[in-house]
């Protein structure tokens, strides 16, 4: 054997020892790395319900309540970001599975039917079902007087589940409504006897006054989990677990927990030029929402209106044919359809997530634009005949003779309903409320779902509503005049 061969053999046995120890080294570190590394740095969409106070609800402007606070600390812990999505219960759900939002925080009950749906977190709050009743009910006292009556519970909640297996047994019919403050209305205004509600969410609304006293025990229940779609965002839900096993052990989780249920303040207090104040400025945004995507959409249903209405007159068929397919679509079919569709459905079918402005518009552009589509055609037909073969008699082309003759006198005829159109649209943006979209009814619903003046609430806005369109009416009927005389 060569003389160096044992040295160079050490020398690489050292060599090789050494790599293998840097490498055993950096290996710890670099594995708890890559696990942080998972969601450390990216922003995600969380889907909610914020008309479920103490868990979710708006205060002072902010999302607030049990779910988001532990989720921001969460968050934190985790270095990662999110938005919050705020829409209601079963759309926060079709948020996810659409693609729309990577997860959900909404008092989500884990079930073995949602697990083929979703992927759950480890559970972060135990929950129970208690019934209440008026304040001034001594009628019920007990599910035994139930016997004939009606009662509510939200849909899809775990207060509707049992409400439904109580039913049976005790012969009562059960209601499902959307949000806590509506079923709690329903109760105090007698069309229903009692509610079935997770017990947090009605203690925390009795402290805020809205009406109502529990008479029964609380239902022991299931739990609320975290959720991302099946087999989606798998990172984001570890990073969960972690965080939420980190706040339990330092006592922050219960510190949050305390902070909602132990003694919940209460913030219904106050006048109605109280609520008025209070409320405002939310109020005043969703208006602004309101305008800003009525015009856009109104503008849009315009230029639709004015090409189908052309084509519903044309000599083609092919193109009466089309433009009658358009209307009997959009004036066939719900406008909350179409929401959901666009908002829910096309990035479920595309994979591109969609915008909810855009969405919306399109929603009432279309809708309004079959309308138009009528007023325009009927404004054409309404012009005396004789009108277009006088103008050709002069010496006038089909193009010039509508131009000058037949269009000016259809838009005289057809302004009134247009305008009615318009103020239709305006109106129909509500619906948008149920995607989420921030219009003025649906901040009047932030506000109501925490404070549970909702009798109150409601008035306010039907005042809104009705100063903004008697004004926009008056424009529009002052600019008719002034073209049209």
């Amino acid at each position: 054997m060569h003389p160096t061969q044992p040295r160079r053999g050490l020398r690489a046995l050292v060599a090789g020892s050494l790599v293998a120890f840097l490498l055993f080294v950096g290996a710890a570190p670099a594995s708890a790395a890559d696990e942080q590394s998972g969601v450390e740095g990216q922003s995600f969409i969380i889907a909610t319900d914020t008309t479920f106070a103490p868990f979710e609800m708006f205060q002072g402007g902010e999302v607030a309540g049990i779910d988001m606070d532990l989720l921001k600390a969460i968050a934190d812990s985790q270095g990662f970001e999110f938005e919050v999505q705020s829409l209601g219960f079963q759309a926060a759900l079709s948020a996810v599975t659409s693609g729309q939002a990577d997860g959900v925080i909404a008092g989500m009950s884990i079930t073995d039917e949602r697990k083929q749906i979703f992927d759950f977190s480890d559970p972060y709050f135990d929950s129970g079902v208690q019934m209440a009743v008026a304040e001034s009910n001594d009628d019920i006292s007990s599910y035994d007087d139930l016997d004939g009556e009606t009662v509510v519970a939200k849909s899809g909640s775990e207060g509707l589940a049992e409400a439904q297996k109580l039913s049976e047994e005790y012969g009562f019919t059960v209601k499902a409504l959307d949000q806590s403050a509506t079923m709690y209305e329903s109760v105090k205004n007698g069309s229903a006897v009692a509610v079935f509600d997770d017990y947090p969410v009605l203690a925390y609304g009795i402290a805020q006054g809205n009406g109502l006293k529990v008479v029964t025990d609380k239902i022991p229940g299931g739990q609320y989990g975290f959720a991302v779609a099946k087999g989606e965002n798998q990172a984001l839900l570890e990073a969960f677990n972690t965080g939420l096993a980190e706040l339990k052990e330092s006592g922050q989780y219960d510190q949050i927990l305390d902070t909602y249920l132990a003694d919940p303040q209460s913030v219904s207090g106050g006048s109605f030029f109280d609520v008025v104040a209070d409320s405002m400025p939310a109020l005043m945004k969703g208006l602004w929402n309101t305008l800003r995507i009525t015009i856009v959409a109104f503008i849009i249903a315009m230029v639709l209106g004015i090409a189908f209405g052309f084509m519903k007159i044309s000599t083609s068929k092919i193109l009466r044919g089309i433009a009658s397919v358009y209307v009997a679509v959009f004036r066939g079919t719900p406008v909350l359809v179409w929401a959901f569709l666009f908002y829910f459905g096309l990035p479920q079918l595309t994979g591109v997530k969609g915008d909810i402005f855009w969405a919306g518009a399109a929603t009432l552009a279309l809708n309004a634009g079959a309308y138009l589509t009528e007023i325009i055609r009927g404004g054409l037909r309404a012009v005396d005949p004789g009108q277009m073969e006088a103008a050709r008699s002069l010496g006038l082309g089909w193009g010039k003779s509508m131009q000058r003759v037949i269009v000016p006198q259809a838009v005289k005829i057809s302004t009134p309903a247009m305008i009615n159109q318009f103020v239709i649209t305006l109106k129909d943006s509500s619906l948008l409320l149920t995607i989420g979209f921030a219009e003025l009814l649906y901040q009047a619903q932030q506000i109501y779902s925490v404070n549970f003046r909702t009798t109150e609430m409601l008035i306010i806005v039907g005042i809104m509503y009705f100063i903004v369109i008697t004004i926009l009416t008056w424009i529009a009927n002052t600019i008719d005049k002034k073209v049209n005389k």
